[in-house]
């Protein structure tokens, strides 16, 4: 089995392409699957980066998403069968293998069959982005129809699944953008109101178009100085969610003058605490994300595309470029 891999964290360069061990047996749980494409997540980066923050087993092989066709099924597996066509998101935790191979054992509580309409890269390309743009805005932040909602950085993965869904789900978007090429392409999604942060003030900006009101929904995909403002951007018992974390220097008087209600949105949790529910549920957003792409209502944007021996160079692409979009491999 081809498949890319680390025994050391470090820059893209520790990564390396080869044969490392097979995915092994097929527990009872488990669906076997061919991997045809892999979406390719900053997590990913972290991961490689910092291995000692993650429970992972060297040597390493990382990745989350991938799309594939069943090879094989384990025995309590009663929803697949081998041939059928699925997409998934499953990190590399607690001795689990990362998507990042022409082959993987995945859970099958975590799988979906992939959608019709889209490609391999595609379907490879939606599991991680959709799942925690889905689980920020209808699970943590409970978007209701004609909310205005705030998307930081818009053009990414995440932010350009978060954009689509909450147009779907009847709300007003406002997003931050850094380039006139990404300010077209978040119109394209359906943006109501887009900020260049480069330019404009974005609390300034935020406050001017909700007629001084602020924001029912802020979402934050960049960090701890975009979390700070979304607590200025955020109307009184507003909802501020963000995907990555805190600091010990966040500020959150302003937070708690508004009454802020506060979320975090960590889609790894289901394999990383190993909560099976959480697993169901995740492949059940797939199952709903699947029917709106066949239906034409939510689509995916393909940045690039790598072969899977070209993974360092798809990794540094990804930390240098910041694409409108997302980045996938192919096996």
């Amino acid at each position: 089995m081809k498949a890319v891999f680390f025994h050391q964290g470090g820059a893209a360069d520790v990564l390396q392409y080869g044969d490392p061990a097979s995915p092994g047996d097929c527990k009872d749980d488990q669906v076997l699957v061919r991997i045809k494409a892999i979406g390719i997540n900053p997590i990913d980066c972290k991961i490689r980066a910092a291995p000692e923050r993650f429970p992972i087993t060297f040597p390493v092989i990382p990745g989350c998403d991938g799309a594939g066709i069943v090879e094989k099924a384990g025995v309590k597996v009663d929803k697949f069968k081998p041939g059928d066509e699925v997409y998934f998101s499953q990190p590399g935790f607690n001795n689990r293998q990362g998507t990042y191979a022409e082959y993987a054992l995945v859970d099958a509580s975590l799988l979906a069959l992939k959608p019709q309409s889209l490609t391999f890269e595609q379907a490879a390309a939606a599991p991680l982005v959709f799942i925690t743009a889905w689980e920020a805005l209808h699970d943590r932040a409970r978007i209701a129809r004609d909310q205005v909602v705030l998307i930081h950085a818009g053009a990414g993965g995440v932010g350009h699944a978060a954009i689509q869904l909450a147009k779907l789900a009847g709300a007003k978007v406002i997003t931050t953008v850094s380039s006139e090429e990404k300010a077209q392409f978040v119109k394209n999604l359906g943006a109501d109101c887009i900020v260049n942060y480069g330019t404009q003030d974005i609390v300034a900006e935020v406050l001017r178009w909700t007629g001084g009101k602020g924001v029912d929904i802020a979402l934050d995909t960049v960090g701890p100085a975009v979390l700070q403002s979304c607590f200025r951007c955020v109307k009184p018992y507003g909802d501020v969610v963000t995907i990555l974390q805190a600091t010990a220097e966040t500020d959150w008087s302003e937070a708690r003058k508004r009454n802020v209600r506060f979320s975090h949105e960590l889609m790894l949790s289901p394999v990383l605490l190993e909560l099976e529910e959480a697993k169901r549920h995740q492949a059940g957003i797939l199952r709903q994300c699947a029917t709106l792409f066949d239906s034409q209502q939510l689509n995916v944007t393909i940045a690039r595309s790598f072969p899977l021996a070209e993974a360092a160079a798809a990794q540094r692409y990804l930390e240098q470029h910041h694409p409108p979009g997302k980045l996938v491999m192919v096996t």
